[in-house]
């Protein structure tokens, strides 16, 4: 049997889990790949450190140098996350001729054109599967077996602790702050939370997967971003009125070419199956212009789901007809140039909520404003009295089909309304049509 000596960059959470399927899979992995996989060295910044997992102290190393001068090391797999040291440590990794396997949605997102055009240079393999949804086999997914395709449309759920306090929400009526604590205290959440609850984390893996799925080049900043820290436990029950679920959904779509993205809340029917995806689970709904419609569900996160998709990558590069000692050119992607659209611009549903003034010819004042920015109302749904001022009432109106212009300017007018006291929320409602 040949062997393949690989170096792991990190030995956290997603490290240690490569390293445990690395030992306990050790037969199946040999017999899938051809190869017998020998961790060579491990970069860490603590030798000392207690990480849960016994390795033997000989192939711990703080000195990066360790690994990128030794020239027996055919894969380096980058599992350490954050811009830096990680991006210079896979740029010198590939000047070495080394493979690379990386799990950083981050450093991909707002830096990956640099690593592709690398990889491309050096005619070695970038792979990077662990960096979107875990184990959900979704990259590899749209890069082979949906080649004969032309995606249209890609629905996500990609952030596991959102979709966590959004199903406690929904099933045991948890304000979004105890279902938050709830999740902290389980540990899928961190202390500081920004990242997954206001969407940036499903902005990053949005980034990436349409740019692999539309053959473009995606700057994370184009992407439009909105979490889920508005929820509240009415919004929940107002969708469940509605056959609804709520879910922080990664959006795209290619309208004749030019491609909408976006990262935000959506109210979508109860019967879809994006909508039965509970807890920390991810999923990623595709339809293909030939196949139809697809989803791809599983754990999102998590050292083995994650330190699984990592060790595909590794396969896959022993696999892929590459003689390890001798690399050969890698074929470079051919890209497109898509034109974006503005948030603006996209046509949605709308669910809005408004706190306003119990009296008589208010919702005229509301809905004419509405009427006159173009925007049709579907329904309209008024509650009793606010408990602590009883000249308060709640309004719910969903609208049809409109540009999201429209709703801006109709809520900039609306605003100005001495009837009105706030706009509680506005979500956008998806169809699937």
């Amino acid at each position: 049997m040949k062997k393949v000596k690989i170096a792991l960059l990190g030995l956290g959470n997603v490290g240690r889990g490569v390293w445990m399927i690395l030992n306990s899979n050790k037969e199946e992995i040999m017999k899938r790949s051809g190869y017998e996989v020998e961790v060579s060295k491990i970069l860490v910044r603590d030798l000392k450190k207690e990480r849960g997992v016994e390795v033997p102290s000989e192939l711990l190393t703080t000195d990066f140098n360790d690994i990128i001068n030794d020239d027996s090391i055919k894969i380096v797999v980058e599992v350490m996350g954050g811009i830096e040291p990680a991006r210079e440590y896979m740029l010198e990794s590939m000047n070495k001729r080394k493979h690379i396997v990386t799990a950083n949605k981050m450093l991909l997102a707002t830096g990956g054109d640099e690593l592709f055009q690398k990889a491309d240079s050096q005619g070695v393999m970038f792979n990077y599967e662990a960096s979107v949804a875990g184990g959900i086999p979704i990259i590899n997914g749209i890069n082979e077996s949906l080649t004969a395709n032309k995606i249209e449309k890609l629905y996500g759920i990609v952030n596991g602790t959102t979709n966590y306090i959004l199903t406690k929400m929904e099933f045991e009526n948890l304000s979004f702050n105890e279902a938050l604590k709830q999740a902290q205290e389980m540990g899928y959440a961190e202390t500081d939370p920004t990242s997954d609850i206001e969407g940036f984390d499903a902005q990053y893996k949005l980034a990436i997967l349409s740019s692999l799925a539309f053959g473009t080049k995606i700057k994370v900043e184009n992407v439009y971003r909105e979490g889920i820290s508005k929820i509240e436990s009415i919004d929940i029950q107002y969708a469940r009125e509605f056959k609804k679920v709520i879910k922080l959904l990664a959006i795209v779509k290619d309208n004749a070419g030019k491609l909408e993205l976006r990262v935000h809340p959506t109210m979508i029917p109860e019967n879809h199956p994006l909508a039965n995806v509970y807890d920390s689970f991810n999923a990623v709904f595709i339809k293909g212009n030939a196949v139809g419609d697809l989803m791809f569900y599983g754990r999102g996160a998590g050292d083995l789901p994650t330190g699984s998709a990592v060790i595909s990558d590794i396969v896959s590069i022993l696999r892929s007809n590459i003689d390890i000692d001798n690399i050969n050119t890698v074929v470079k992607n051919n890209l497109w140039d898509k034109e974006l659209y503005n948030i603006e611009e996209v046509i949605s549903k709308y669910y809005i909520r408004l706190t306003v003034e119990d009296r008589p010819g208010v919702l005229g004042e509301i809905t004419s404003v509405f009427g006159s920015m173009n925007v049709g109302l579907l329904s309209v749904i008024q509650r009793g009295r606010d408990i602590e001022n009883e000249n308060k009432v709640t309004l719910v109106l969903v609208t049809h089909y409109t540009k999201e212009g429209n709703i801006l300017n109709s809520i900039d007018s609306v605003c100005k309304l001495n009837s009105v006291y706030k706009i509680n929320n506005i979500i956008r409602m998806e169809e699937f049509n």
